[in-house]
Order: C-alpha cells, then sequence, then structure tokens
C-alpha cells in the first residue's frame, strides 16, 4: 500500500508542474485514463493465461501497435524500460492525442453491445481528452503508473482504496464536494439498512463517482460464498446508473472496474431528461441508492417530465425514484434536510406523494458538515414501495464533535443507529411518528426530537432563506402567467 500511496503522490507532483493540469480534477482525470490502459493490460494478460491453461484461444481486445508494452512501456532484455523504443516529448503527445484516443474512441461504435468493456473503452475515451501538455511530463506519468501492478486480489483492492482516497481528496479539494463524495462510511451504513439481495436490481440515477453501486457490491459480493452463477449475476445483472457530468461519470466507470465490475453498466446522460411518465413495469428496479445533487435548478423543459413541477434538482430526482422502484422495492437517498419541511407547494405534494405510495420508514437526520465543505445538512429517506405510510421512525445522529476534514464521519458513529433501526428502538435520539399525528394541510416531516430541548428545533437560517426563495420564485411564475392572460 505505501509503494501504491508513494506512487500516487510522485504523479500528482508531476501533473502540478504541468501546464494542462490546474486542479485536483485535473489530476484524477489525467491518472484515470493512463491508470485505466495499464489494468486493461493487465486484465489482458490474465485473459489470457487463463485461456491458454484451459486450452481456449484468447481474441485479443487492443491492436498490437497500440498495446501499452508498444507504445508507453517497450523493454529491453533485463526488464527496464527501453529507452531506444520509447516514445518521449512531443513524439509522444502526438501519438497519443493522434493516434491512440481517436484509436480508442471508435471501440463505442464497433462493440456489439453496451455491456462489454470495448464498449467502455469507447465510451471513456469519447469522453477524456489527454490535457498534460508537455510530453516529458507525460512521459513521467506514465513510468510511474507502470510501476503498478493490478494483477493479484491484494494489488486490486489497495489500488481500489487509493482510487477512493483520490476522489475523496478531489471533494474535499472545493466546491464539489458532495457531487462526487459521498463519505463511505454513510453509503455503508445506507446499504446495510436497505439489505440488498444476490439477484436484485440495484439503481443509482445520480452515481457520480458510484460509490453506493461499488459499496452495495462489496456487500453483496462478502455476504457469502458465491458461485459462478451468482458472481456472473453481480457482474452483469446487479448494478446500473447513470451520470450527467462527463468527468462524474468516468470515474465512476473506473472506480467500479477497479473494484472488479469489468463492463459497469453505467450511462452517460442527463437522467432528469427522461419523462417519468414513459417508464415501463419491467424497467424498474428492486433497490434505489442515491445521493442526487444538492443544488442546482432545472430548466422548464425538464421540469415537464414530472408531474409534480418544480426546478429543484432534488425533488425530481426524488420523483424519478419513486416511479422507477418496483412495487415491494426499498431505497435510501440522501436529501436536503429542507424537503422535509419547505412549505411550496411542490415540496408539500412530493412529500404527500411519497407517503401514500411508500412506507416511509425511517429519517436518518445528519449532523451539519456530513458532507465535508458542501455547506449543507442532509438527511436519509429509507422507505418501501407498494403501501402507505404508518409510522415514521427518526433518528437524530449527535456527535460530541464537530465534523470537518480532519475528522470526518466514521463507522462507529452509525453504530447505534444501525442497531436501533432493526427494532425501531427509542432513544434519547430516537423516537417514532405515528402518521395520524401529522398535519395533512402542510405534510411537515421536520425532525422535532422529543428527547431533547423540550422538543423545540429551531429551523436553520439557511433553510428559512430558501423557502422565502422558493415562495418568490412561485410568485414571480404566479405574476408571469397572469401576465400572459392579460
Amino acid at each position: 500500500m505505501i509503494v501504491f500511496e508513494q506512487t500516487f503522490k510522485n504523479i500528482d507532483d508531476v501533473l502540478w508542474k504541468d501546464a494542462g493540469c490546474g486542479s485536483e480534477l485535473d489530476y484524477i482525470e489525467q491518472t484515470s485514463w493512463i491508470l485505466f490502459l495499464k489494468y486493461l493490460d493487465d486484465l489482458e494478460r490474465d485473459k489470457k493465461t487463463m485461456a491458454e491453461l484451459s486450452a481456449h484461444s484468447y481474441k485479443e481486445i487492443i491492436k498490437p501497435e497500440f498495446k501499452w508494452e508498444v507504445w508507453a512501456a517497450p523493454k529491453d532484455e533485463s526488464g527496464k524500460l527501453d529507452h531506444h523504443k520509447a516514445l518521449t516529448g512531443d513524439d509522444l503527445k502526438d501519438f497519443v492525442n493522434n493516434k491512440l484516443f481517436p484509436y480508442l474512441k471508435k471501440f463505442k461504435l464497433d462493440a456489439t453491445n453496451a455491456d462489454t468493456i470495448e464498449y467502455k473503452i469507447g465510451e471513456i475515451f469519447s469522453e477524456l481528452n489527454n490535457k498534460i501538455q508537455s510530453g516529458y511530463n507525460l512521459r513521467e506519468v506514465i513510468n510511474l503508473v507502470d510501476e503498478l501492478r493490478f494483477r493479484s486480489h491484494v494489488e486490486k483492492h489497495e489500488m481500489s482504496h487509493l482510487y477512493e482516497d483520490k476522489i475523496k481528496n478531489m471533494g474535499n479539494a472545493g466546491r464539489n464536494g458532495g457531487e462526487y463524495y459521498t463519505p463511505r462510511p454513510l453509503i455503508r451504513t445506507i446499504v446495510k439498512v436497505v439489505d440488498p439481495k444476490i439477484g436484485d436490481k440495484i439503481y443509482d440515477g445520480a452515481s457520480g463517482s458510484a460509490g453506493f453501486l461499488v459499496e452495495a457490491f462489496d456487500y453483496l459480493k462478502n455476504s457469502k460464498n458465491l458461485s459462478t452463477k451468482e458472481m456472473g449475476i453481480l457482474q452483469k445483472k446487479s448494478f446500473y446508473g447513470k451520470e450527467k457530468k462527463s468527468l462524474a461519470y468516468v470515474i465512476g466507470i473506473m472506480n467500479m472496474i477497479l473494484h472488479g465490475i469489468e463492463a459497469p453498466n453505467i450511462i452517460h446522460t442527463n437522467t432528469l431528461s427522461e419523462n417519468i411518465a414513459d417508464i415501463q413495469e419491467n424497467e424498474r428496479y428492486d433497490i434505489i441508492l442515491a445521493n442526487p445533487p444538492f443544488g442546482g435548478k432545472e430548466r422548464a423543459e425538464v421540469q415537464q417530465n414530472f408531474p409534480i413541477k418544480t426546478g429543484e434538482t432534488a425533488s425530481l430526482f426524488l420523483q424519478h425514484f419513486i416511479k422507477n422502484l418496483k412495487a415491494g422495492g426499498r431505497a435510501g437517498i440522501v436529501i436536503k434536510n429542507t424537503f422535509l419541511s419547505n412549505a411550496d407547494n411542490a415540496s408539500i405534494n412530493l412529500r404527500k406523494q411519497l407517503l401514500e405510495t411508500c412506507d416511509l420508514h425511517t429519517i436518518l437526520d445528519l449532523p451539519k458538515n456530513t458532507f465535508v465543505g458542501a455547506g449543507v445538512q442532509t438527511v436519509v429517506l429509507f422507505f418501501e414501495k407498494g403501501k402507505p405510510t404508518q409510522n415514521i421512525w427518526y433518528y437524530q445522529l449527535n456527535l460530541e464533535r464537530n465534523l470537518g476534514k480532519t475528522n470526518p464521519l466514521n463507522e462507529n458513529d452509525l453504530k447505534e443507529f444501525i442497531e436501533l433501526q432493526k427494532s425501531k428502538g427509542e432513544s434519547i435520539n430516537s423516537w417514532m411518528m405515528n402518521i395520524d399525528d401529522l398535519d395533512t394541510t402542510t405534510y411537515d416531516l421536520s425532525v422535532r426530537n422529543p428527547n431533547r430541548n423540550d422538543g423545540i428545533v429551531l429551523r436553520d437560517p439557511e433553510a428559512i432563506l430558501e423557502d422565502i426563495e422558493t415562495h418568490d420564485e412561485e410568485s414571480a411564475e404566479i405574476l408571469n402567467a397572469i401576465r400572459g392572460l392579460l
């Protein structure tokens, strides 16, 4: 692990010097495509060896002139880099930009179907460009990546953890924290509560770096000794995702591949552009795990795809998830805590729909800075589709420390929640609310812990300002509609 860690640090040091890479986002993007090609080379070697051992032939994916050992790391007789054959400087940059990338992009057109690694190769290189401006820096990075090995289970495991760390650092580096990185202790907790089974179709329509899908894969892979058939189901028929942004899409695919899913079923698309009225029963999922984008406003034409019109991205995603869940399907969704109390018509109607069509059995209230740098407070909604809500069990995660970059959420913080959630037990941090006690004019689900502060919970100032902004937007829409009639 120390060798891998030092290699990643050395790669970042090289990229920091390059004029084409200005941020952590660039570092991981550029590291990803080079890592992927090295991984692909090791994968091909393994598959070829396995085929030879079983007396089968193996058709190689990459043409000889584009193989890693030819253009990236040709070796001499002693097994060291052959400097006479290894491209560098402008020669290397020209080869990568004008020959390698165009060749790899074509894989998407030539692949037989979308669930093959060939198709994923084409998709990845259709979304990326080489940003490393110096061919000499590119040579340094390639040499460093060539030192890494993806052959053994231990090596792949260590590499996947380091890649997760890079995603985490990227998130902590700036405004993209919540977008790219959901804390893994939280994801693992959500997966444990939702408890997927082998054979379930598991979906994340805002997959980002694919943290939910990766953790669900690990959860199921380690749940028991899997048969070859069960492992095949996990590989090809269990995990599905959609992602709008190019970089997040590429990172998500790379993350899943490094965790052992060879051809991830992630589609590069705007999930919200799909009209939910068109979703058919056979397209629905057993499990939905997601952390949709916190902010953002969607255009009017996107809102037309949903029965409850709102510009709030997370509320549109929630409608999408409810519609995409099978009867009896289970979900764990992270959402801003303002969803529970916003007084605009869309929020009220969406809470009403959720309670009437699903059993919203658990709400986990998370502390500030659970999402480092994101500046929002969140809750997790756990629900099952197909029957109305009778009781909601709340758990308020109260910690004795403030969360932050140097003090992030850990699994021990959530241990009591997991234990109490099974029995819906009451404690200083948990309580039950009967749906009959709900005000059906507002469907307000605000977190009001009766066991603390005499049950008085003051609304966050940011939530109040956001509510005012939503009302102002609604008023403007009404006025515009009136003007249109005059």
